[in-house]
């Protein structure tokens, strides 16, 4: 699981993955088009659904909170 969000993440932003602070939204690593991107093949990937009250900065902070977001989605 981690390696294909990895992938999806490296199609979008390749910054992403060396990216190793608190928020790559403020700090112009990704943006607001970038989210929306990833967030939809997600959802197809994993056959979730990633409701907008879940597309905030603080769950696109770095690769490990979308690891973390996914998880979470995956086990409800």
């Amino acid at each position: 699981m981690e390696e294909r969000i990895l992938e999806i993440l490296e199609e979008h932003c390749e910054e992403a993955l060396n990216y190793d602070g608190d928020s790559m939204m403020e700090e112009g690593v990704i943006d607001s088009f970038t989210v929306i991107n990833v967030v939809s093949d997600l959802e197809d990937e994993f056959d979730i659904e990633i409701d907008a009250k879940y597309v905030i900065a603080e769950n696109f902070r770095n690769k490990e909170a979308i690891i973390e977001l996914v998880r979470k989605l995956l086990e409800e």
